[in-house]
């Protein structure tokens, strides 16, 4: 369980594969405004978007949208970890609570790109510009694991 401004998200994210940027929902659009979309994850039903500034959870439950925004600046610490398919974003925020984001069926590629985020995110929280060549990455979603 995460919390955000000591409020519990008490909803799983279990997201399941990325989704095209292009592909994403207009009402999820609509929170993102003069941003880079690095890389957008889904579920069977909720999204949630990694840009340049900031994370974006939406949490769809019937005619009901719940929407979580948690800036980089508010993530005082961020781990990565990796199983045989799955693995999981762990973001501390600067209130001391913690946000778990699960990623099921990873594959080689996919655990690649998490790694890309997760160096991409490490920097911005850290006041550091991503490095050209990991956004460049990401934005394309040019992720090939070399032979």
């Amino acid at each position: 369980m995460g919390y955000v401004k000591y409020k519990a998200i008490t909803k799983e994210f279990n997201f399941s594969g990325i989704i095209d940027k292009k592909d994403l929902p207009a009402y999820v659009k609509q929170y993102i405004r003069e941003e880079l979309i690095l890389v957008a994850y889904k579920t069977s039903r909720d999204h949630g978007v990694f840009t340049d500034k900031k994370v974006i959870l939406f949490d769809n439950f019937g005619k009901r949208k719940q929407i979580y925004t948690i800036p980089y600046k508010s993530i005082s610490t961020l781990s990565i970890i990796f199983d045989d398919t799955e693995s999981f974003l762990d973001l501390f925020l600067d209130s001391g609570y913690p946000i778990n984001l699960r990623f099921i069926n990873t594959s080689a590629e996919d655990k690649l790109r998490l790694r890309i985020l997760y160096t991409c995110v490490n920097r911005l929280i850290n006041n550091q510009e991503p490095l050209e060549i990991d956004l460049t990455r990401l934005l394309n979603n040019d992720i090939h694991l070399s032979n």
